[in-house]
This record gives C-alpha cells, structure tokens and sequence, in this order.
C-alpha cells in the first residue's frame, strides 16, 4: 500500500515540476482545473506505475540489461505519454517534453519505497 501511494505521490510531483521547469508542458485551464487535472494525471501515472510498468519492465528486461538500465527511461517516457493521452488538458509537447518529465518522474521513483523481503525472527 505505501508503494501505491508512493506511486502516486510520485506522479502528481513530478508532473507538477514538468509543468514548473520544461519549457511547453503545461496544464490548460483555471487554477482550480490545473488542480484537479495534476491531481487526477498523477493518481492516473500511480496506477500505470503500479500496475502497466512491472509487466512492461519484464517484458523489457533484455533491452534493459543491453543498455544497463538506461532503456528504463524510454519504459518511464511511455507511461507518461500513455497518462499524455488521456487527459487532454495536461499539455507535453514533443519528444524533449516528454523525455524531460519521463527523466523528472524516472528520479523521483527512486524514492518510492521497494518491497523488502520479510526476515523471519526465530
């Protein structure tokens, strides 16, 4: 459940700083439509996270290794270009818009906190 909300703690901060620090993102509407729609596209990138990326992940693992990790940006860049999609109002423009909020999203999911095995105390 923490990863979860880490997930979409993650995706409304970092599409919040994409829209603060890369030149042509944007959220188009009042403040309180930026608002919703940061908060609606961030819980939206959680659940792709969460859900779409582990699958993607394996199914990349080999490119993932070739490129020793760095393909893992380009996997970042299309959840948020799937999130892009369905919600018109959030605005990204272009590969350099979207390479820019996929690297910001891609640090921040550093933070989140991984599944740790659990040791068992005899």
């Amino acid at each position: 459940m923490k990863r979860f909300l880490g997930y979409i703690v993650v995706g409304f901060l970092g599409l919040y700083l994409a829209t603060l620090f890369v030149p042509g993102v944007k959220v188009e509407g009042d403040f309180e439509t930026v608002i919703k729609t940061l908060f609606f596209a961030g819980i939206a990138l959680g659940i792709v996270n969460f859900f779409i990326k582990p699958i993607v992940d394996l199914v990349t693992f080999p490119l993932r290794l070739l490129t020793f990790g760095l393909f893992s940006l380009v996997v970042n860049m299309g959840m948020v270009w799937i999130v892009d999609i369905l919600f018109p109002k959030l605005i990204i423009p272009g590969l350099g818009g979207l390479f820019w909020t996929g690297l910001i999203v891609w640090f921040l999911n550093f933070f989140v906190p991984k599944k740790r095995p659990k040791i068992k105390e005899e």
